[in-house]
């Protein structure tokens, strides 16, 4: 496929989009020294291992061993075809694909596209029929009603589909969609009778995106005599309302700026505090928040703000959205809402001012959240109560990392109970004896280079194998290193992969290419390969190295071979010694042979 599109295009996609700030639309990177590090995307971990270097424009994780540059980096992580990958990097840099010459490639099946192709239309016509015609007045005048201005309809694509039975029908079929399929994806709905009507019809839409951008559902609001009220499009491979977020696209590169989100439970909050100036903000699917959507929060931010409304069902939700988002290691804030209001009645009411400085500047910490929050199941003027609860707040202030904090809240108890702040200091280190915490479990910083520690969880490597490491990882920066160790040992390596790497890269400079390992990586086919090169490119070196530590990497290399050709010569030579009923020859053979290993061990 790669050879398929003109080498000159492929490199000028790549080097438009800068792998970290790719990559950074995943994960949130923290630069530490000369790299960047970030929690892997590519599996569960709390401590980062992953990193990123803008130098060599590649990337490695010391904990799954994955690695390679931007473009593998998008068809690992969203399971994209090569041409898929260079398609959505060529549309983020602007950069012109020249689409007749190669056949287009998809990671879709053919009915998944198809789907998503009938969402992009329907988009597009029911955002038409709402802002210019007749048939979306009433759509229209609802968004109006509701405080919704033109960016904000715009923005988030909001439209209006007809109380009409088979209009949407009709319009797809017109567009060559099958029927079935259409039922299929949830679009229309078949009748007892046979016939079929549009799922939506009489509602206003909000169309649900993916990460990338694209309708793949629908959530409508019923805005005549209808039930239910809210309807989404049924689930299916492309819509599973547990791993979305809704505005996700749009808001995703806000969140890493401000590496704090605002987390809604509705729509209607979404589009209010996106339109009053709040960019970092979400919402789940009118479901309660899942794991999948704290891991994936958790890699983009350190804090999520929870805003629910204030009501019971919205405490006892923000109570295990908490939870669940602890779990994951972000930290959270709470907001706290008087009077039964959701935020989308707060913003009108009040204001964005007031909203950002009376609701998400004012947040709570998870603790005092928790005590507000529990005070619910007590009746406080009951003095058995009142101790109870004490209790269950000091077992919940034991999981505190922080003493300051800890510190905070037992003088708030001490003052508000009149309880000594001796005596529930006792309580709270006894606490945390019995859950086996005896000191302050933070990391003071969680980003650092995470590969030395890594390594040293390995099997300690022989002399010659680091040697190999080491003189290809400077290979990989300097042709002419590449030209001395060509002509010195060729692919003599002692180890497979790096016989496979050396050669690559002798065919890869004697091609014309010049030192880089990101665009080294974009030609070879092996992934486990690649993987390799990635690990190896990230090791330290040092920018002047002296022709004698390169010819000491090969002294050592060269040493190992000629010791490999040695043993196999004297194994063939004490096999004879056997053969011909000698003893003692084979016996001095056989001393010799122990003598060389022990020279390697010595030496390794």
């Amino acid at each position: 496929m790669a050879n398929q599109i003109p080498e000159e295009v492929i490199e000028e996609i790549r080097k438009a989009n800068d792998v970290v700030d790719v990559i950074g639309e995943y994960v949130q990177l923290k630069k530490q020294g000369k790299n960047y590090f970030g929690l892997c995307p590519f599996h569960g971990e709390k401590t980062p291992s992953f990193s990123v270097t803008q130098e060599k424009q590649i990337f490695h994780c010391f904990g799954c061993q994955k690695g390679g540059n931007v473009v593998t980096f998008l068809m690992e992580m969203e399971n994209f075809s090569f041409y898929e990958a260079l398609k959505h990097l060529a549309d983020r840099a602007g950069v012109q694909l020249p689409e007749q010459e190669y056949r287009k490639e998809s990671s879709l099946s053919g009915e998944n596209q198809s789907i998503l192709s009938a969402y992009e239309w329907l988009t597009k016509l029911y955002h038409h029929l709402l802002k210019f015609t007749k048939d979306g007045k009433a759509g229209y005048n609802y968004f109006k009603e509701r405080g919704i201005n033109e960016e904000a309809v715009d923005a988030f694509q909001l439209g209006f589909a007809p109380n009409v039975k088979d209009f949407t029908a009709e319009f797809l079929e017109k567009k060559g969609f099958h029927q079935q399929l259409l039922i299929k994806a949830g679009l229309l709905s078949l009748q007892d009778d046979h016939s079929v009507t549009d799922r939506f019809r009489g509602r206003v839409i909000f169309p649900i995106r993916n990460h990338l951008g694209k309708t793949i559902g629908f959530g409508g609001r019923a805005i005549m005599e209808q039930e239910p009220k809210y309807l989404n499009s049924s689930e299916s491979e492309l819509f599973q309302k547990g791993k979305l977020l809704y505005n996700f696209d749009l808001a995703k590169r806000h969140i890493r700026k401000q590496n704090e989100v605002i987390l809604f439970e509705g729509y209607m909050d979404v589009i209010s505090a996106y339109q009053a100036g709040f960019k970092n903000v979400i919402a789940t699917m009118g479901t309660a928040l899942t794991e999948n959507q704290a891991k994936l929060l958790r890699r983009y931010v350190d804090t999520v703000i929870l805003c629910y409304d204030s009501d019971n069902a919205g405490l006892e939700g923000t109570y295990k959205a908490a939870e669940l988002l602890r779990k994951t290691g972000c930290q959270v804030k709470v907001t706290n809402m008087e009077n039964g209001m959701d935020p989308d009645d707060f913003i009108k009411q009040f204001g964005a001012e007031a909203f950002d400085n009376q609701v998400i500047k004012a947040s709570d910490t998870y603790m005092g959240f928790y005590m507000r929050y529990l005070k619910k199941d007590y009746h406080l003027n009951l003095e058995g109560d009142r101790i109870e609860y004490v209790e269950n707040v000091l077992k919940q202030l034991a999981m505190i990392d922080s003493p300051i904090e800890r510190e905070y809240y037992l003088k708030e108890l001490s003052n508000e109970y009149s309880i000594s702040l001796d005596t529930l200091k006792d309580e709270l280190n006894n606490n945390r004896q019995e859950a086996g915490i005896h000191k302050d479990k933070r990391e003071k910083n969680r980003y650092t280079n995470r590969g030395s520690s890594f390594t040293k969880q390995r099997k300690l490597l022989p002399a010659f194998h680091n040697a190999e490491r080491q003189l290809i990882s400077y290979m990989l920066q300097d042709v002419n290193i590449t030209d001395k160790v060509q002509e010195e040992i060729g692919a003599a390596f002692n180890v497979d992969e790096h016989k496979i790497i050396a050669t690559h890269l002798y065919a890869f400079y004697e091609a014309g290419h010049p030192a880089d390992v990101s665009l080294f990586i974009e030609k070879l086919s092996d992934q486990r390969v690649k993987q390799l090169v990635a690990e190896i490119a990230m090791a330290p070196v040092l920018e002047d190295i002296s022709d004698q530590v390169i010819h000491d990497y090969i002294r050592i290399i060269r040493a190992e071979m000629s010791d490999k050709v040695s043993v196999k010569s004297l194994k063939e030579a004490q096999k004879l010694a056997e053969q011909q009923n000698d003893p003692i020859k084979a016996a001095q053979i056989a001393m010799q042979i122990i003598e060389i290993r022990k020279q390697w061990e010595q030496s390794n």
